[in-house]
């Protein structure tokens, strides 16, 4: 994550004794609660609603306030204090949203699908290879929150390092959403470089003499990268947006960074792509593959049959009741069949060896 500009110039001084809030116990969808001034936290536990009434008290600073899953009741108290768009908290509770950016008034309410890789003993015996999970992002003037849904999109170490960076919190709310979405998008980068690694396997494997790779294996991986796709290519638009000035919440200095998380997704982008078609050409090799078995063993099968119809045909001929038939009371018919058979079973089974039929 790259550093961004000081403001130290541009804000006002701390008190020298800051009020600190009662402790209050976080509930079970609070994650955490924080109120920065000046670059720092102020020390202390506290409510959403004691926490924007100390930033706008202040005049200065911001609350950034971490929901887990939380339903439409334990959210609603959220919005009020912060004044949420009601269709925008209705996406946050149900989830299952599309990557997008969206300007409700003087808030902004964006979108990130967040991804983990499963680690598996190969891929060919994976049942699933890419977790996805949700993290919704409202943004207003003195306050940042964001709503998570999954258990692997946590936000803890993204909130360490920004607190270990008093510079990137002077820049205020926008940080935090800088700081998330390239956070969203360098795990992007992680799974795709796990998914070459398992691409890449697979590949060897099917181009493997004597292989045996089944085309439903690569179907799942296929299915897997389309997720991840799912993920990756609606957010192109809305990082876009937020490099171009699409709204003043965004400051200018800011804009730059969403410019190079934009180019880090455009190389996932290109990668994900990428794996969609030489996964569609791993599929058609092995269904050529097949193909060219099922052609191998229906030529073995001709060529058994072929060989074995040469005694079916005689002893069925000589198997017929007729009184008057061709060395039949000779006294060296039968091994002269028996030997006549041989030879040309023997004849055909060179045939067809040369042939490479058997």
């Amino acid at each position: 994550m790259r550093s961004l500009p000081s403001l130290g110039g541009l804000r006002g001084r701390l008190p020298e004794r800051p009020v600190l809030p009662v402790p209050v116990p976080l509930s079970a969808y609070v994650v955490d609660c924080g109120v920065y001034v000046d670059g720092a936290r102020l020390p202390g536990r506290w409510s959403h609603t004691d926490a924007v009434e100390e930033v706008r008290r202040r005049g200065d600073g911001f609350v950034w306030i971490g929901l887990h899953e939380p339903d439409e009741e334990q959210i609603q108290g959220v919005a009020d204090t912060f004044g949420l768009h009601e269709l925008a908290v209705e996406d946050a509770v149900h989830a299952h949203q599309r990557p997008k950016l969206e300007r409700y008034d003087n808030t902004l309410f964006m979108v990130l699908k967040t991804v983990r890789y499963i680690q598996n003993a190969s891929p060919d015996a994976a049942n699933e290879i890419v977790e996805s999970g949700e993290i919704m992002v409202f943004l207003g003037r003195d306050f940042v929150v964001t709503v998570r849904h999954g258990n692997h999109s946590g936000l803890a170490a993204v909130r360490r390092e920004l607190e270990g960076d008093g510079d990137k919190l002077k820049v205020g709310p926008a940080a935090v959403l800088y700081s998330i979405a390239d956070h969203v998008v360098d795990n992007y980068l992680d799974v795709t470089d796990h998914i070459e690694d398992d691409i890449d396997s697979m590949e060897a494997l099917v181009f493997q003499p004597r292989s045996r790779v089944s085309a439903d294996q690569i179907y799942l991986m296929k299915r897997e990268v389309l997720e991840l796709r799912r993920a990756v290519m609606p957010l192109a638009v809305p990082l876009r947006r937020l490099a171009e000035g699409y709204t003043p919440l965004i400051p200018e200095q800011v804009r730059s960074y969403f410019r190079d998380v934009d180019d880090h997704l455009t190389e996932v982008s290109e990668r994900v792509m990428n794996f969609d078609e030489l996964l569609t050409t791993l599929v058609n090799a092995v269904l050529a593959k097949i193909t060219l078995q099922q052609n191998s063993d229906m030529r073995k099968l001709a060529s058994w049959v072929a060989i074995i119809s040469v005694p079916t045909m005689v002893v069925g001929v000589y198997g017929m009741n007729f009184d008057h038939m061709p060395e039949l009371h000779w006294r060296y018919g039968y091994p002269m069949v028996i030997s006549v058979i041989i030879v040309v079973c023997l004849t055909l089974y060179r045939i067809f060896r040369r042939n490479e039929w058997l």
